[in-house]
């Protein structure tokens, strides 16, 4: 009996995709369902103003921000500190600035916070090293 020439058969490894897709959507779900947990800040009623936006290009800006009750707090990327006096919201803003001289500096004052509050929050700024300072207000509603 003549012995045959048996080719080894080879196997093709396959990669079931399905398994990685069912991990990706689970993920999406999370990733949607935990954003507004993360996207915290104050609330702040701000004045309406017509105004020009902030360019896309520019980095995330720091937001010094005083409430309807004059409590300060900071906002640093995505972390928001509630600061008890403006000698410390200027270091914090110092120091960071001393990181990225750039980084634009905005103030967010409550539309019913009294004047002297926002005057004295961009003053601390000032003294903090701050050359420019943005407010934020939130735009006019058209009729």
């Amino acid at each position: 009996m003549p012995t045959r020439n048996r080719r080894k058969s080879r196997t093709v490894a396959e990669i079931n995709v399905v398994p990685y897709i069912d991990v990706m959507l689970v993920l999406l779900v999370i990733f949607i369902a935990t954003a507004p947990v993360v996207m915290t800040g104050v609330t702040v009623d701000l004045p309406k103003a017509t105004a020009e936006a902030m360019s896309e290009d520019q980095r995330t800006p720091i937001i010094a921000s005083v409430d309807k009750g004059g409590q300060y707090f900071i906002s640093i990327d995505t972390t928001v500190k509630k600061v008890p006096d403006l000698n410390t919201l200027a270091q914090d803003v110092a120091l960071e600035l001393s990181k990225d001289p750039s980084r634009p500096v905005v103030v967010q004052g409550d539309a019913q916070v009294p004047y002297d509050a926002v005057i004295q929050l961009m003053n601390a700024l000032k003294n903090a090293g701050v050359e420019s300072v943005g407010l934020v207000t939130d735009p006019v509603e058209s009729e």
